[in-house]
């Protein structure tokens, strides 16, 4: 693990080192005390992903190969009383960079619920829409994403102190504590709550990869629906041709049939966006089994501390009374050469003394740390909850909106046809 954060910050400092740095950034001095207050980022810096760019250029294996970049712009919003805009910093980043970036915030702090990043490939998309990785829709709608992720990691009461994020942002050069990045994690005591976490996780992804699969069959068959209004128009077209009296008429209710068939295509553009906002929790269900990933191990390796000290009071007390509970290889050693010395003995029992102190010392450390994992995991995940109730509660009310709005329309399309046939 130790090894992991290590090499995942060498790695972030050298596409920081290569990334592409526009305008100045503020002093070094200031910038730091801005990071160091212990509040929300997002308080003081604005944070964009402006655009998306499409460059060609060779990877490791020196192969030309085609790839998206995205330009983060940041603006500082602190000490700016004369009312002029400051001039925004903007670099351009890849999203195997923001990947790295998550990685490391994952491996940093274990205990915190982090923000997911959105799709590499897309997935549980309508059937009409492209899924190739450059079609300008889906980077677009990951551009989104992209800034999304920034904006979730920048107003985090916790992440959005990391001087590694800060440096993703800005690429400032801070003088970066190493030594925070090699500790060994805390481990954390069984609870059943997060047992439960875990089984509710995996329930949120079932259900809302469940709920994304209906949206693309509703949203493949009313675009059939919607596209075969156009056959109205068409044939209300054709017959106007033929018609005198009524021509006008069948004209007009031909041109509000294929107004009605056009319209699916910006709606299910709108709709896809309310799908990108369940996808997000889709990948945060990925973020909360990694931390009950994390109590998973980290319980593990706290009870193999507990046993290994319950094992040395074994040998002590055996030691002590010269009873042997259990068959060994030092036991039949001792019946075939004899008993060990006085002197032996006594060192021995000394030595396993102090191992058993330290192996107290050490399960007692563990325990303080590991309910310190549990405190600060719990309280993140309670935050989590709080922020997924809300956007899931507007998401799924928009989304309503949205088809009501649609549905009227729809109404509004044939009472004008109704209009246009009442005139013929």
């Amino acid at each position: 693990m130790c090894v992991c954060k290590l090499f995942v910050f060498l790695c972030l400092s050298v596409i920081i080192s290569l990334g592409l740095h526009v305008p100045p950034s503020p002093p070094l001095s200031s910038a730091v005390q801005m990071v160091e207050r212990g509040t929300a980022l997002l308080k003081k810096m604005e944070i964009n992903v402006a655009e998306a760019e499409k460059r060609t250029g060779k990877n490791t294996m020196n192969m030309q190969e085609t790839y998206t970049v995205y330009l983060i712009e940041t603006r500082w919003v602190m000490n700016n009383k004369g009312g002029t805009p400051a001039t925004p910093d903007c670099l351009w980043r890849r999203y195997s960079e923001f990947e790295l970036l998550r990685t490391y915030l994952l491996v940093t702090y274990p205990y915190i619920v982090v923000p997911p990043l959105p799709e590499k490939r897309a997935e549980f998309v309508w059937h009409k829409l492209s899924a190739d990785n450059l079609d300008p829709d889906f980077v677009e709608r990951r551009r989104v994403g992209l800034e999304n992720f920034l904006l979730r990691v920048a107003s985090h009461p916790v992440l959005s102190n990391d001087k590694i994020f800060f440096l993703f942002l800005t690429e400032i050069l801070l003088n970066i504590n190493t030594d925070c990045l090699i500790v060994d994690p805390p481990f954390v005591l069984l609870f059943r709550r997060f047992t439960d976490l875990k089984h509710y996780s995996d329930e949120l992804s079932t259900v809302i990869a469940q709920l994304l699969r209906v949206r693309a069959r509703v949203a493949d068959r009313l675009y059939g629906v919607y596209k075969v209004h156009g056959n109205y128009g068409r044939i209300f077209s054709e017959w106007s041709a033929i018609e005198r009296e009524m021509g006008d008429g069948l004209q007009s209710a031909g041109h509000h049939m294929d107004t009605y068939a056009a319209s699916i295509d910006d709606i299910l553009e709108e709709e896809e966006h309310y799908a990108d906002q369940l996808k997000e929790y889709l990948f945060y269900a990925d973020a909360l089994r990694s931390v009950c990933k994390k109590h998973d191990l980290t319980q593990y390796e706290s009870e193999m501390a507990a046993q290994d000290l319950a094992s040395k009071k074994q040998q002590k007390e055996e030691l002590a009374t010269g009873t042997v509970r259990v068959f060994s290889l030092k036991g039949m050693t001792s019946k075939l050469f004899g008993q060990e010395s006085q002197e032996q003995r006594e060192s021995r029992l000394a030595a396993l003394e102090q191992s058993i102190q330290e192996g107290e010392e050490l399960l007692k450390d563990k325990n303080t740390e590991c309910q310190e994992f549990v405190r600060t995991a719990w309280e993140d995940i309670e935050r989590f909850k709080e922020q997924k109730d809300r956007d899931v509660r507007e998401a799924l009310i928009s989304y309503a909106i949205m088809q009501i709005s649609m549905c009227k329309k729809g109404i509004q399309v044939w009472s004008n046809a109704k209009e246009c046939f009442n005139k013929m």
